[in-house]
This record gives C-alpha cells, structure tokens and sequence, in this order.
C-alpha cells in the first residue's frame, strides 16, 4: 500500500523535478541538502538563492528577443526589475550585473540608486522608470539623479500635476512617459484603476503641456494591469486598448518611441503549476507589431517591469514542526516555530498560496493537517493547497523532528512584514541566509541578518 508522503507527493505531481528533489528521504532544493543548511542554521529560517534571480531573468531575455526575432520587430526589449518587490542589496547587486533596468516607486528607491551609483554597481546609462504617485521629496531626489548625469531617468507621470512639480526649481530638459489608468479586472472592486491619467485625457494633456514645452520630451506610454500577464480576453483588451492608444498618440508625438507592459510574468506557485512563457511573449510581441503597422506607426520599444518574476522563486522559508494539538475528532494541528502572519504575510493578507513540501521524514506514512503559528490571533494558520483543500505533511512520531518549506515566496513578504521592525506578538524575524555559487559552480551559504533580539525590540519600541 502507497501510503508514505513520498508515494503522495510522487502520484501527485511530477516529481522529482529540476527544482526538487529527495536522497535519503531528504529534500534537496536546486541540489542544495536542506537539511545541511537546517542544521548550519537552525529554524525558522529564511533563504534567498541568487542564481535563480539570473537564470529567470535570462529566460525572459532570451524569450522575447526569440519573439521579436520571428516576426522581424523593430524595436528593441528592455527589462526592468520592480525594486518594491525586494529592496535587498543582494537581490539589486544580482539584477545589476546582468544589465537590468530599474523601476522605483517612492523617494527612499532614489536614495538606493545613489547608492548603488557612489559604490560603481548602478551605470548613469541604466534605464530608471519612476513609477508611484510623486511626492515632494520623490520629485527631488527624481531631479537630484538627473543632475548626477543619469540621462535615461523616466518619471511616469501618475496624473496630470507631477509635471508641474518636476520643473520646479529645475531647469534641465528631462524625459518623461504617462501612465495609462487602466480599467480593473470584471471583479475588482473599481472599475478604473486609481494610478495613471485617464484614456480619454492623455492626448488633450500631451498637446496642452507637453508639445511645445521644449524642457520636456514624452518617450513612454505605461499600462500596468494588476492581474499580471495572463492568457485571458481582459488582457488582450487592455493591450490592445493600449498600443491603438500609443499609435494615436505617437503621430502627434515624434518623440514617443516605448511602450512599458507592468504586470509581470507569473511565478510557480504550486507544483502542477502551468505556464506557457513563450507562446505568451511571442503574442504579446505580435499584437503590438500587427497593431502598430496597421496604424503606420513605428514599433515602439517594449520595457518589461518584473518583480515577482525576478526575486520570487529565489525564496525559501523553512519552520520546524514544535508541537501537534489535536483539538477535536477531526482537526490535528502543526505547531511551527514563528507566525505566518510575520514570516509570510500574503498567505494570510491575501489567501496567497507557495510550494510546500516536507524537508524530512518523507518515508513516513502522511497525515492531513492544519498548520498553525505562534501568535495569538486566529488568523495565524495555513490549511490549503492551490491544488487540494487540504495539508498532508509526514506523521508526527515523539523524538523526531519534522521540517517544512515554502518555496517561492522571495518577493515582498520582508517588507510586507516589516523585516527588522515590530512583528506581530513580538515573534522574532528569523535569520537570512543568502546561497550562492562560487566560479565552479559549488554552492556557498552566508548569513545576511541574525534572528532578531529582543533588545533590538525594545529600542524599537522605546524601551
């Protein structure tokens, strides 16, 4: 009888993968031991594993310089990193060396591009798309860059007074792009989105201040759709919507040569997970080519903003099972180590779901189970796959300690979390181990932050 979690996970999934796999019923993530790494450094703990931020970034890369290749396009492909999405100087570090561009959306990003610039890692020449609603200190720390010598500096204009703030005190010529205020997703909330100017309002606009304003140059249209990229008729309209509303506005806008697709790329968030990458870059590409010379209009420049693609898989978080409650006929309850509200915010905030596996004991017959953290709140718990309505993890046996993963949850959950700061119940922030490989491809480990103290708390808190 096939009743051991391995024989679960195997008739479930395809399993073993190139992510994943198990020796000596021991999971092994990108054929790193992680157990090793457990026993290095003990639970809760959180892992950033840097070459999967590169071979991702590559991919996207190669697909869309494959896509434009095929239909012999114009124009060039451009991607950027979202640095909300994880504002780690070892994630900036590994997207910088591999020529990516950058998109920020508040003041304090500016400050990390000045960084970046003053230790040699960030070039003047990089592409910055300046996203967000434009506050006073954003707009000069905007102005501050451009004074420094970064010509490739875009503010997307997010309604129809930033431009009047960014030539404030400014006199030199600058460029810009506008955000379209796309429509939302049938089952959103709003009917429009609240960032961007409206369809209807951006020629008048352009026309009004932009056209004969000789200190500015319009070189973008932006559209973001919140769902992210995905192979669904709301999609399409919007990017159709999108590339006629660039053609209009690029025959009375010469200078208007990129068009900015943000939404990302989807990420793994369950092992059956499916995806068709190429065939949804190769359409992308075709639709603004065919849409383009339908209209007579060159075709544009495409700039990519991915953050969750970027960073996302690059994360692991690892608990220790500490304890099983049963509290009724039916409900059997894994204690973790931490909290998921604090370590994985999104699984509570927004019923998010990651690729979970048990690291051990994967010769043990399997259990369904609830998974609690340590807060007090009601809310600290994890009780469903994308897949399944249900948690299995390998039974508990008195003695032997159980250790799970969540795997792909690299982007936002410290900032969502506040890394460092206050956490809910005054459950510490676990260490942060970053994995690396060296020259001849061995992997490394290097402790990033410690696990938090209680004195670093109290400071916090005015103690």
């Amino acid at each position: 009888m096939k009743n051991k979690y391995v024989d679960l996970i195997e008739q479930t999934f395809e399993f073993p993968n190139q992510e994943f796999t198990v020796d000596e019923n021991e999971l092994s993530w990108f054929g790193i031991p992680l157990m090793d790494i457990i026993k290095q450094y003990g639970t809760p703990l959180r892992i950033a594993y840097l070459p999967k931020i590169a071979e991702n970034i590559q991919k996207a890369r190669r697909m869309f310089n494959v896509a434009m290749a095929k239909v012999d396009y114009e124009g060039d492909y451009h991607y950027c990193y979202c640095t909300k999405s994880s504002h780690f100087s070892f994630v900036m570090e590994e997207v910088l060396k591999h020529g990516v561009h950058l998109e920020t959306s508040s003041a304090f990003d500016i400050n990390i591009m000045e960084t970046l610039h003053e230790q040699g890692i960030l070039k003047p020449e990089t592409f910055i798309l300046c996203n967000g609603f434009k506050r006073p200190m954003y707009v000069e720390n905007i102005q501050n860059l451009i004074n420094i010598g970064f010509n490739n500096v875009i503010p997307i204009l997010d309604n129809i007074f930033e431009l009047d703030l960014l030539m404030t005190n400014f006199d030199k010529k600058f460029k810009v792009g506008i955000r379209i205020a796309s429509e939302e997703e049938p089952k959103f909330d709003f009917y429009t989105s609240r960032l961007g100017v409206r369809y209807n309002d951006i020629i008048p606009y352009y026309e009004e201040k932009i056209a004969n304003n000789p200190q500015v140059e319009l070189k973008m249209l932006h559209f973001f759709i919140n769902t992210g990229v995905k192979d669904t008729l709301y999609y399409w309209n919007e990017l159709s919507k999108a590339v006629n509303l660039y053609c209009e506005l690029q025959k009375v806008c010469p200078t208007l040569d990129s068009l900015n697709i943000g939404g990302g790329f989807p990420i793994q968030t369950h092992l059956d997970f499916e995806y068709d990458y190429e065939y949804m870059a190769e359409e992308i590409v075709s639709q603004i080519k065919l849409i383009c010379n339908q209209n007579g209009v060159p075709e544009p420049h495409i700039f990519t903003e991915f953050g969750s693609y970027t960073v996302g898989e690059s994360g692991a978080m690892l608990y220790s099972i500490v304890n099983q409650k049963k509290q009724n006929d039916r409900e059997l309850w894994d204690m973790i180590d931490s909290s998921f509200m604090t370590t994985l915010p999104d699984t509570w905030s927004i019923n998010q779901r990651y690729v979970f596996l048990a690291i051990n004991n994967w010769d043990r017959e399997y259990e369904r189970v609830n998974l609690g953290g340590l807060t007090c709140d009601s809310e600290d718990f994890y009780n469903a796959e994308v897949h399944s309505n249900a948690v299995f993890l390998p039974k508990m046996e008195p003695g032997k300690e159980l250790y799970i993963g969540f795997f792909h949850m690299g982007a936002y959950q410290e900032s969502l979390s506040g890394f460092g700061g206050i956490q809910h119940c005054l459950i510490p922030a676990p260490k942060l181990v970053i994995i690396d490989k060296d020259e001849e491809g061995e992997y490394f480990t290097k402790l990033f932050a410690k696990e938090q103290s209680y004195k670093s708390m109290l400071k916090i808190l005015g103690y």
